[in-house]
C-alpha cells in the first residue's frame, strides 16, 4: 500500500505485506497522522481494505472525508498512479525479492531515495522532500 501527498507528492508511506486488511490501512494511517496530522480527506481506490465499514468509521472518527475512485477510473488518482508506474519502472522491474523483509527494507530505501534525491520533472526537477543538513559550525550550542 503507497500513501501520497497530493499536494508535495512525498511519498508519506509503503506497507509491504502479502495482503493488507483494514486493520493494516488504519494502522499505516494511524502512524501517519500521528506525526502529521490527520488531512481533510483521503483519496482512495474501492479496494476491501478502505471500504470495509471500520475504516470508514475510523475514517470519519478522524475527522476526514473519503474521496473514493470510481472503478475503472484511475485517471481520477494521478499521482498515485504515477508513483505506481515509476515503483514499478525505478525499482520492481529490476528486484527479485526473497523475503518480505528483504521486500520492505529494499522498497522503503527506494521510498527515501524517491522523497529526498530523485528529481521530478513537475516540481522544476527537484526532490519532493530533499534533505536538509545544518553545518557542524552553525548547530546550536547543547549544555
Amino acid at each position: 500500500m503507497n500513501i501520497i501527498d497530493e499536494r508535495s507528492r512525498e511519498c508519506l508511506a509503503i506497507r509491504v505485506k502479502r495482503k493488507l486488511n483494514s486493520t493494516g490501512a488504519i494502522d499505516a494511517l494511524t502512524d501517519l497522522f500521528i506525526l502529521r496530522g490527520a488531512p481533510s480527506s483521503i483519496r482512495s481506490d474501492n479496494g476491501p481494505e478502505f471500504v470495509a465499514q471500520a475504516a470508514r468509521d475510523w475514517i470519519a472518527t478522524v475527522g476526514a472525508k473519503t474521496a473514493y475512485i470510481e472503478p475503472g477510473s484511475p485517471w481520477v488518482n494521478g499521482y498515485c498512479e504515477n508513483f505506481n508506474a515509476r515503483m514499478r519502472d525505478e525499482l520492481l522491474n529490476g528486484e527479485i525479492f526473497y523475503s518480505l523483509r528483504e521486500a520492505r527494507i529494499t522498497i522503503e530505501e527506494w521510498r527515501k531515495y524517491y522523497n529526498t534525491k530523485r528529481p521530478h520533472s513537475a516540481l522544476g526537477y527537484r526532490p519532493t522532500a530533499p534533505e536538509t543538513t545544518i553545518p557542524m559550525d552553525q548547530r546550536p550550542m547543547m549544555h
